[in-house]
């Protein structure tokens, strides 16, 4: 549209005026009235509608075009113009509402001679004014068509540019797409809603193998892999009912030649403008290499790299399936199986032998159990395990340790050399409601190392109660070094008799252990757990201490009854350097004179590791300190060795007291034994003293053998000082009532 030029108006009075001839001289507008005037003006504007301006601009502007329509009135000669500019002047100055020009007519008639004029004759100023009200009205309505036509071709411009915009965007757009449609990289299709393949480019076609004119021709559904997961055909159901905006899977399809391709695919939905679903878009790329590398780093996470077969990570994620998917009545099974004496294989021939050795044994293990289906894993080293988990019984389990102790057993030819090895197995079945992945690994484990314990080339089966007694044990070597310094040892003490009239002799200390769980508890439960710990000097000493300060203290109060204390000195106590000092020492604070103490050892502790008697006996005989080889005749026995050892006191064993008291033809070899070693301790000048004396027909036939002493439950058991005091008291005053 072309611009619009500046309208032509024709205006009564643009030209002089050919009026009668009025004077006008001396006449002048007043100009307090033409500030009133102008305040009305503005005030009538503001009222009428919105003002872009402040009232004081207003009345300023309003106040201009006051003085110049006075001005034009009282010119001469007279033309009507300055009302076409002051009608111009409103619309520039956005003063258009239709009540502003009616009121400025009226008013520029009614109110404009009396306040601005009122010196002026009627007859000069009618016809001037009446020629501004018209110049006024067409000023203000050519300005006012001159700017509604310029805005309407403003608006019609900006419509055909707009336009001319959203048409080029659209084919811009449209070559856009179609450059990265038909360029594409990935492959890129559209379906409708039912399935249908609308359009695909050039880089769909060739990943499935066929052209697009084809694929054209085939709905979706013939591309779904029969393997798919587990609902990928629901996932695209929801996408085209509208339920979901995106769906983005790693797919599999089949090529037209029947290959099989990987895809990371990307499918969106097009809407239409009401939100129903119109268009479904389609975007793959190839991920067969990265699948088939995620499968190999899979399967190598997963599998033993020597052996090839599954690794612990594996079992373990099985053995959790079997608990989280079993049912309550279940049960499973595991063969742990450890290779006995593979480490001297690999020390001996190299460790390459022993990676065939171990690869020709994870083969036999799974060939061996291939059929059942059972899993068969490398838990690491020569460490091998069997999953059992078809409701395994124990006979089941059982069944499958004898395979596979059969298969190892076979011999193996490895280049030159034939090996023959063997394994243990540790064996565990039992129901999932009652265990746990963790109880039956730990279950497993102790059963192995039981299988290795006992013997190795066969499996044990899990004991709990055997088990129990592992733990508490393990409880016990744990707590024992805090109970010693906790106070929960104490020290009994046996009485030990003189057979020819029973009287008290001596007393052998023996400790016990107050648990706090378990009660008391007699030596033969954790002394032997001490010695294995170590932890034996530290109770040694303690006990022997307790004892010396009890046989001191009765040494003073009954001097005359000589009372000996006998303490238990262990193997590792006899084989520690400064044994010899703990014993001079505790003497020392307790002023114990030495030969009321006996120290009690067994055949083994008296000897060193090289078979010669420890130096250490002839530093306590020395000190003035009895000996006394504890159970003789169940350990060395060594009769060379013992004229030469400085022994005081030989102690029988139990057993041989035990085997006395039948009349049988067992009884009467154990009472040759023990008539036998009285007479060759007396023979080497030592004493004998009888344990475990249980009955009087014992107590009599020691007498008759000539046993110096005795002691056991027959004459007294274990006792607290205290009893031993009120023994001794009791002794005491018999004999002081005797002699009175």
């Amino acid at each position: 549209m072309s611009s619009v030029d500046e309208p032509s108006v024709s205006v009564a009075g643009s030209e002089p005026v050919d009026e009668p001839p009025v004077s006008v001289a001396g006449s002048e507008f007043d100009r307090s009235g033409a500030h009133r005037y102008a305040e009305r003006w503005a005030r009538e504007v503001i009222r009428c509608g919105f003002v872009a301006t402040s009232t004081a601009e207003n009345q300023r502007l309003l106040l201009a075009h006051t003085v110049r329509l006075a001005e034009a009135v009282l010119a001469d000669p007279f033309t009507p113009q300055p009302g076409y500019d002051v009608g111009r002047a409103l619309v520039d100055a956005h003063l258009t509402e239709p009540g502003v020009l009616d009121w400025s007519v009226r008013a520029l008639g009614e109110r404009f001679r009396a306040l601005v004029l009122p010196t002026l004759p009627e007859p000069a100023a009618a016809p001037r004014v009446a020629a501004l009200q018209g110049a006024l009205s067409a000023g203000f309505a050519g300005a006012l068509r001159h700017r509604t036509l310029s805005q309407q071709e403003r608006i019609a411009q900006a419509v055909w540019e707009a336009r001319d915009r959203v048409e080029q965007a659209l084919r811009d757009s449209e070559a856009r797409f179609r450059a990265v449609f038909v360029d594409a990289a990935i492959g890129i299709g559209i379906a409708d809603v039912n399935g249908q393949i609308i359009d695909v480019n050039r880089a769909f076609a060739e990943l499935l193998g066929y052209s697009v004119a084809e694929l054209r021709e085939i709905n979706v559904a013939a591309l779904f892999h029969p393997d798919d997961a587990a609902g990928m055909w629901e996932l695209y159901q929801e996408l085209i009912e509208g339920k979901r905006d995106a769906v983005r899977v790693e797919k599999r399809y089949y090529r037209k030649d029947g290959s099989a391709v990987w895809t990371d695919l990307a499918v969106s939905l097009i809407r239409h403008d009401d939100g129903r679903p119109r268009f479904t878009v389609a975007m793959l790329e190839d991920i067969t290499e990265r699948h088939e590398l995620q499968q190999r780093l899979r399967y190598q996470a997963s599998h033993d790299p020597l052996t090839g077969l599954p690794n612990r990570t594996l079992f373990f994620d099985r053995l959790g399936e079997v608990f989280a998917t079993g049912g309550p009545d279940d049960r499973v099974g595991i063969c742990f199986l450890d290779l006995d004496g593979f480490k001297a294989v690999n020390d001996s021939l190299g460790h390459d032998l022993g990676d065939n050795l171990l690869v020709t044994v994870a083969r036999r293990l799974a060939d061996c159990v291939a059929e059942q289906g059972h899993l068969v894993a490398r838990m690491g080293g020569d460490e091998f395990v069997i999953l059992i988990d078809h409701n395994a019984g124990c006979r089941a389990v059982k069944a499958v340790a004898d395979l596979a102790l059969a298969a190892v057993a076979e011999p193996v030819q490895i280049g030159e050399h034939r090996l023959s090895v063997s394994a243990s197995i540790g064996v565990v079945s039992g129901p999932l409601a009652t265990t746990s992945v963790a109880e039956l690994m730990k279950a497993a484990d102790v059963t192995l190392y039981w299988a290795k314990a006992e013997g190795r080339s066969r499996w044990v089966s899990y004991d709990p109660a055997r088990r129990a007694r592992e733990q508490t044990r393990s409880a016990l070597v744990a707590g024992m070094s805090a109970a010693l310094h906790q106070g929960e040892f104490m020290v009994d003490y046996q009485p030990i008799v003189t057979l020819a009239d029973e009287a008290i002799c001596a007393v052998e200390a023996l400790v016990r252990w107050r648990h706090p769980e378990l009660g008391l508890l007699g030596p033969d439960e954790f002394i032997g757990l001490a010695e294995e710990t170590g932890l034996i000097v530290e109770l040694g000493r303690w006990v022997l201490a307790r004892a010396c300060e009890a046989a001191s203290r009765w040494h003073r109060e009954f001097p005359d009854a000589r009372l000996v204390v006998s303490v238990n000195l262990a193997a590792r106590q006899a084989r520690d350097p400064g044994v010899v000092g703990t014993v001079s020492e505790v003497l020392r604070q307790t002023e114990l004179p030495a030969d009321l103490l006996q120290l009690e050892l067994t055949e083994s502790a008296v000897m060193a590791t090289d078979g010669e008697p420890l130096p250490a006996l002839r530093r306590l005989a020395a000190l003035g300190v009895r000996l006394a080889i504890d159970d003789f005749g169940t350990g060395y026995s060594n009769l060379a060795y013992l004229r030469r050892l400085p022994i005081h006191n030989l102690k029988l064993a139990g057993p041989f007291v035990e085997g006395i008291r039948s009349s049988d033809r067992q009884g009467l070899v154990d009472g040759r034994i023990v008539d036998a070693l009285v007479r060759l301790a007396h023979a080497l000048g030592l004493t004998v003293t009888a344990e475990a004396v249980e009955t009087l027909g014992q107590a009599d036939q020691l007498r008759a053998l000539g046993c110096d002493a005795a002691q056991g439950r027959y004459f007294a058991a274990p006792a607290p000082e205290g009893e031993i005091t009120r023994w001794l008291a009791a002794r005491a005053q018999r004999r002081r009532e005797g002699a009175v």
